[in-house]
């Protein structure tokens, strides 16, 4: 495999602590502005990263876009491993990284969530003895269905710090039978685990203030505030399923019906792709007609705050967008069975349904009649990046 190295480097400084960041996938992308940011604001001359993009979101509209509007450095390193199954994909990573780890010698690898690309830093890391740094450690749908859970718990358990943005992340850790009691080396066989609040809040404070900014969307698209839907759908279990994909899209049909408001539809790639090869002629012909259901092009992710931000109500199967709409304080539908992100649904905030388009249905009429209301305590207090800069000086 290629890997497409920079063409400049610049010396490593001897005193400072090399840090490997492995991202992939969109919401990696975003994760990692904010721990890079901390370290070119307040941790230059102690942590260099180095940046792995391995490829696996290859749309430019998906990947490339969000380094330029978020402010992150390009990669150091992209891997360009594309699409495919699960083991091609984890396999070209691992192959790629560990060609990477060689040459750099990180004193660290820090991975963000649950997908291929962060399973492949891990195992890559973890073999050839590199701590390995987990954000978003100790989160669980306890679905092991699920290709991410399988990822986030091996992930876990090959890491040396755990940063965890929840107390039930912790609950789960201790449950499997972390120790938190620190150490100073910490290792893989005695990690550290921290509570450090949720670093997506951390981007979420300083990307709403830019996103108002600099974002036209709501302009664009001529809407007006709390007088739409924001919808997302991209989950193979909601996707790569016709009765789950049209019961989901028949619910967003009727509820523009019943509450004549607008949805807004941002169409992954993919999502778009299963709904013209898996869903009848008749349906889509229908789907067309329906004026009020608007599928646009994947936003930005400023765009996606501000959307987030003038959206009546969110429905979605991402974790992230969960959270965000928690931020906001917008009632969220969730169109999975389980959620890692347990809070915002204990707050009131949200409610799980699967892709059943009467629970969404359901769901939704409830959750609109409801005030929500936040507790940004239960996410940290803004300030996770810094922590995690702290604990990698510190801690290895």
């Amino acid at each position: 495999m290629a890997i497409l190295a920079s063409p400049m480097k610049g010396f490593y400084n001897m005193s400072k602590k090399k840090i490997l960041t492995v991202i992939g996938a969109r919401p990696q992308i975003i994760k990692a502005a904010a721990l890079s940011r901390a370290i070119r604001s307040h941790y230059a001359s102690t942590i260099e990263e180095v940046l792995v993009h391995t490829g696996q979101h290859y749309d430019e509209n998906m990947s490339a876009v969000f380094f330029e509007e978020l402010g992150i450095p390009l990669p150091d390193y992209n891997l360009a491993v594309g699409s495919g199954t699960h083991g091609h994909m984890t396999a070209a990573m691992l192959s790629g990284i560990e060609d990477i780890l060689y040459k750099e010698q990180p004193a660290a690898v820090v991975i963000y969530g649950d997908t291929n690309s962060t399973i492949a830093a891990a195992l890559a890391a973890a073999k050839i003895h590199i701590p390995v740094v987990h954000i978003e450690a100790g989160l669980r749908s306890f679905n092991k269905a699920m290709p991410e859970e399988i990822n986030r718990i091996s992930a876990d358990h090959m890491s040396t710090l755990l940063f965890v943005p929840t107390k039930a992340g912790i609950n789960n850790l201790t449950n499997e039978g972390f120790q938190l009691e620190q150490h100073l080396p910490a290792s893989i066989d005695a990690p550290n685990v921290y509570h450090c609040g949720d670093i997506m809040y951390d981007n979420s404070l300083y990307y709403a203030k830019l996103s108002n900014e600099k974002s036209t969307i709501i302009e664009q698209l001529g809407l007006q505030p709390n007088a739409f839907i924001l919808c997302t759908v991209h989950r193979d279990s909601n996707t790569d399923n016709p009765k789950a994909l049209q019961g989901i899209l028949e619910a967003l049909q009727q509820l523009i019906v019943q509450t004549n408001l607008e949805v807004i539809l941002p169409i992954h790639p993919r999502t778009k792709n299963k709904i013209e090869s898996l869903l009848s002629a008749d349906f889509q012909q229908k789907m067309a007609g329906q004026k009020k259901l608007r599928m646009i092009a994947p936003a930005g992710f400023l765009d996606m705050i501000a959307l987030e931000q003038n959206a009546k109500m969110i429905i979605t199967d991402s974790g992230g967008v969960q959270k965000e709409a928690y931020f906001f304080a917008k009632p969220c539908v969730i169109l999975r069975e389980q959620t890692e992100w347990i809070e915002v649904v204990a707050a009131g905030a949200a409610i799980l349904t699967g892709p059943n388009k009467e629970k969404i249905i359901s769901a939704a009429t409830h959750l609109l009649g409801q005030k929500i209301t936040t507790d940004p305590a239960i996410f940290g207090d803004g300030n996770a990046a810094a922590f995690i800069c702290e604990k990698i000086i510190s801690d290895l």
